[in-house]
């Protein structure tokens, strides 16, 4: 894809995205494109925060060791995606959209010390008995060198032709699924959330707010997919290969303050997860974890 556009974020930048993402909310006629960008969005000479990355691993249980968690480039991406998803040329409004799942794929572990080149593209906009899916896909460089991607897929809910579809029956049988006792639980608190939004820069208001959350039909605040994508890890931490490809379906959001059940299971590719409500134990996340 060609190179368009490039641009260093910064926090005041971040704020200043929400507000455009609620204004993306309103109808205004010519606002938004029909097709995805063509160009992608670069932060170029990304150096690593370490009190960032310290409070990171702290606020999702993590280890803090001389090479990031798989799942932190996403809080190092997130400027990027946010400004995508808010410019007048993405035809999809940015708040309301569901975040579905994601795919990281760690080519190599990467260093505290290494300085990294993160660019930002959407593509494959298709239809969804729910409404339209669309991949924002990020790539981490390190000299030239291709060392982290990602595949977040996001739904912006609304009819379409696969609307009336009949809806397909799912089987669930990931760990969990039978009744099994979880290997671990993890207590959510609406303060550790918070400071979530504070590390990652994501303040959105299902996030932060009472308020913005029953806005969008939650009863309360709920976590971030990715904090609960994060925080999944903790308990397989020194036991995943350094070429690793993590796959996470989001389900069911997690209500704050929860106490979420953890499952795992051994595979002969890797690990598959699952957090559980632990009485109603429907699936907040499920997910695989398989060497490269």
């Amino acid at each position: 894809m060609a190179e368009k556009n490039i641009q260093i974020l910064d926090q005041q930048g971040m704020l200043q995205n929400y507000a455009k993402a609620v204004l993306g909310m309103l109808p205004l006629p010519g606002a938004k494109a029909e097709g995805l960008p063509d160009r992608t969005l670069r932060i170029a000479d990304v150096k690593i925060d370490a009190n960032n990355l310290a409070e990171y691993v702290k606020v999702c249980r993590l280890r803090l060791r001389d090479t990031l968690p798989i799942t932190y480039p996403f809080v190092l991406s997130f400027p990027a995606v946010m400004n995508l998803l808010v410019s007048k040329d993405f035809p999809l409004p940015a708040m309301g959209m569901v975040h579905m799942s994601n795919k990281i794929e760690q080519i190599r572990p990467i260093s505290v010390s290494e300085t990294l080149t993160i660019d930002v593209h959407a593509e494959n906009m298709r239809e969804h008995r729910s409404g339209l899916l669309v991949d924002l896909v990020t790539e981490i460089t390190i000299e030239g060198e291709l060392v982290w991607r990602q595949f977040s897929t996001f739904l912006r809910k609304q009819r379409t032709s696969l609307s009336d579809e009949p809806r397909p029956e799912k089987v669930d049988d990931s760990p969990g699924s039978a009744g099994e006792l979880p290997t671990t639980t993890l207590k959510v608190t609406g303060k550790q959330i918070a400071k979530y939004a504070d590390v990652s820069g994501d303040h959105n208001p299902i996030h932060v707010s009472k308020i913005g959350a029953k806005a969008f039909g939650f009863p309360t605040v709920i976590a971030h997919g990715m904090w609960t994508c994060a925080a999944a890890l903790g308990i397989l931490e020194g036991r995943l290969p350094d070429a690793t490809t993590y796959t996470v379906d989001f389900g069911k959001p997690v209500l704050l303050p929860a106490k979420v059940a953890v499952f795992t299971r051994k595979t002969d590719s890797g690990w598959e997860l699952a957090l559980r409500h632990p009485k109603k134990e429907h699936a907040h996340l499920t997910a695989k974890i398989e060497a490269r």
